[in-house]
């Protein structure tokens, strides 16, 4: 695909237009970078200040208090008397004080005195210290420390605009790029009609439902009812109809750089999957007379902004991460033991299982490092059939390690599961599946052969290769050990989104001004001060478009999830089917076509509100369920004709253009599909009917014992 880049040219003038396009994507990624860490900064100088000086949560707000209003008494024998004639003249007005008794207790009066002049004594001298504690080291710090937590309040308190912003710039980015998420890219000027048609017309239903959903809450507001984030009303407006005026500009504009034939059936397919779900979303919402449902789920949406928001910092981590020379590096580790290709897939399953537990889930890592990923292996003399099987199925490795946010999400929605006992059994299943894939491979690729260098040959290689790492491992060592003993906080699933970012920003200064690297894809560019900033702004643009395109589909799926809910469909699932092993096979169908049409966050949430009761009521154990969701659903993400996964992959490698690829047999031309699918499949029945067949095979696959569903 091809953009007009307007005027410019020459390589000053795109940086400049690359740096105006993603000015505005970085300032809403910085904000969200200094709300993550910023939360984690403000509770560490809180921390410090209270080590330091043991009243610090006095004297941070000493200047917005004022000194006590009571008076002292410097003598209580003139106060008891002054009381005394007090009372003595409030009963003489009285005319029912002989009614009520008019005794006059001297005692009660003297002791109720002392306690009101030793707690103003008390009061007095605290004030009195603390004044004598507030020294200029005390004000200082406690005004950073106050400017601080104003600005972390104000970024997230505001997630919800920071999302809207987000969505709606890399939407536009993906809409004038033509990026966004299809069955089939466009190849035609009638492929490139259709598609933008169809966008034209699901823009305009989203400002629609979003126009209609701002007057119903404008019409609740003004009757009294108080109702929250009303501004976010006019974001969604105004930004989706500003993608509406995108699409019909695209459709005056039509592209001339493409063929002009295709037929209407391939055209058809060349159409964004959210307008799909768009189109389909609002007729059946219209249909209940429920028109601004879109709006509303969108809205839902925005609950979730921190997760979502943090999606955007994973992908921009990838980006960033595609403009060093580290993942060679980290090849020119394996290379010396000149390991087959096959065998060369299998260890970069399992090495790329981590990132993909700190993205939170396979599509995020396909979207941040896929693009990495199938250049080395096509580098090492990987087919390209097996590059992009081996790229698709690398996002569904590590989405049960500790500490993928997505199995946090299932452990906090239910108390039936653990984090401990989810992320064991999903060690186990990530071996499961790596065996299952090295077993395929070795089967269906062709000969294969287990010859490897010697280790005197490769064990120098390595050792050599390892020096050129050594300051990408001080970057990202220095960076998390920072983050520990300065901040007090770990690298873990909540800390990871601020701590990646900071690591990659650190390694692209590294190799631009110490190491004096050029960019990967550039390699005889001159390195100055400059690039560092080129290469920021370039990994900012191209994530972009990548983040419109993954959360406009989030976005819609999340009112595609509402809608199945609100339809009853699910409820259709028979509750007693007295076989245990047929409820399994219905839940692992019915899972497998959520996971198809979900992204997992939203899947989750439908989930457990619809099929987890019926699986417990069946009998199922809840550990069970839960890992056999997981996997269902990265199953759904490698299986046609959706198979996001895929989708994404060929969204940062691009289409086929192998000879095999293009004019094989069936079998060559879709090798890419049929191995993960055949992995996860087979990973997917062993997991589901395996650990209800014997006690022995849930230890296995699972861990622990099994327990009754409760």
């Amino acid at each position: 695909m091809t953009m007009r880049t307007g005027t410019l040219s020459g390589p000053r003038g795109l940086a400049f237009s690359r740096g105006l396009s993603a000015l505005p994507m970085l300032v809403v990624l910085m904000l969200t970078l200094l709300a993550a860490v910023g939360e984690t900064l403000h509770s560490r100088l809180l921390e410090v200040g209270g080590a330091t000086w043991p009243d610090y949560f006095s004297l941070r707000v000493l200047d917005q208090v004022s000194s006590p209003s009571c008076e002292r008494q410097p003598d209580l024998d003139q106060a008891v008397e002054q009381a005394v004639h007090d009372r003595q003249r409030e009963l003489a007005n009285d005319p029912f004080a002989d009614v009520f008794g008019g005794d006059i207790d001297r005692a009660a009066i003297r002791a109720s005195l002392q306690a009101q002049t030793a707690a103003c004594e008390t009061q007095w001298r605290s004030w009195q210290r603390l004044q004598a504690l507030d020294t200029p080291a005390v004000r200082v710090y406690a005004t950073i420390e106050a400017g601080l937590a104003q600005a972390v309040v104000l970024v997230t308190g505001n997630r919800r605009v920071l999302l809207g912003l987000m969505l709606l710039f890399c939407a536009a980015a993906a809409t004038l790029r033509r990026q966004h998420i299809a069955l089939r890219p466009v190849e035609s000027q009638r492929d490139d009609r259709v598609a933008t048609l169809a966008q034209l017309i699901a823009n305009g239903l989203l400002t629609l439902s979003a126009l209609l959903y701002r007057q119903q809450e404008l019409a609740q507001a003004a009757a009294g009812m108080p109702l929250a984030h009303l501004f976010m009303h006019d974001v969604w407006v105004a930004g989706f109809g500003g993608l509406t005026l995108i699409s019909v500009w695209q459709l005056r504009q039509p592209r001339t750089d493409l063929p002009a034939g295709s037929s209407w059936n391939r055209a058809l397919l060349s159409i964004p999957l959210y307008s799909f779900m768009c189109l389909t979303a609002a007729a059946q919402f219209a249909w209940h007379g429920f028109y601004h449902g879109i709006a509303v789920y969108l809205n839902m949406m925005a609950e979730l902004s921190a997760l979502f928001l943090s999606l955007g910092l994973y992908v921009w981590v990838g980006m960033l991460l595609a403009r060093t020379h580290l993942p060679r590096k980290v090849f020119d580790l394996i290379r010396p033991w000149e390991l087959p290709p096959k065998w060369l897939g299998v260890v970069v399953l399992l090495l790329t299982a981590l990132p993909t537990a700190y993205s939170g889930a396979s599509g995020i890592f396909i979207l941040a490092a896929g693009m990495t990923l199938y250049r080395e292996l096509r580098r090492a003399g990987t087919s390209e059939q097996l590059a992009l099987a081996t790229t698709a199925i690398s996002g569904s490795m590590g989405t049960m390690l500790r500490p993928c946010l997505l199995v946090v999400i299932v452990a906090t929605l239910n108390s039936s599961v653990t984090t401990d006992e989810l992320f064991t059994a999903g060690a186990r299943v990530l071996l499961l599946t790596a065996l299952l894939y090295t077993l395929y491979v070795l089967v269906l690729g062709g000969k294969s052969t287990l010859r490897i260098a010697s280790p005197t040959r490769a064990l120098p290689g390595m050792v050599r290769a390892l020096g050129p790492l050594l300051p990408y491992i001080a970057c990202f060592v220095t960076v998390v050990m920072a983050w520990e003993f300065l901040l007090g906080r770990g690298l873990d699933e909540f800390s990871a989104p601020a701590i990646l970012p900071l690591v990659m920003l650190l390694v692209v200064a590294m190799e631009r001004l110490i190491l004096k690297e050029g960019d990967p894809d550039d390699p005889i560019e001159q390195p100055t001060p400059t690039r560092f900033r080129d290469a920021v702004m370039r990994a900012t643009d191209d994530s972009s478009a990548l983040i419109g395109a993954l959360l406009m589909l989030m976005a819609l799926s999340v009112s595609m999830g509402g809608l199945i809910e609100r339809s009853g469909l699910l409820e259709l699932f028979p509750r007693d089917l007295e076989s245990v092993w047929l409820t399994l096979a219905l839940l692992m169908g019915m899972l497998v076509i959520i996971g198809m049409i979900m992204d997992p966050y939203g899947a989750v949430l439908l989930v457990n509100a619809t099929l987890a009761p019926i699986a417990l009521e069946s009998g199922v154990n809840p550990l069970h369920f839960w890992v056999m969701t997981v996997l269902a659903f990265e199953m759904g993400y490698l299986t046609p004709p959706v198979a996001l996964n895929h989708l994404l992959t060929r969204q940062v490698v691009g289409v086929p253009t192998d000879w095999e690829s293009l004019h094989g047999s069936f079998w060559q031309r879709n090798f890419r599909y049929i191995l993960p699918v055949l992995v996860m499949g087979t990973a997917l029945v062993v997991v589901t009917f395996a650990p209800e067949a014997s006690d022995w095979a849930y230890r296995l696959l699972l861990g622990g014992v099994t327990e009754p569903a409760q």
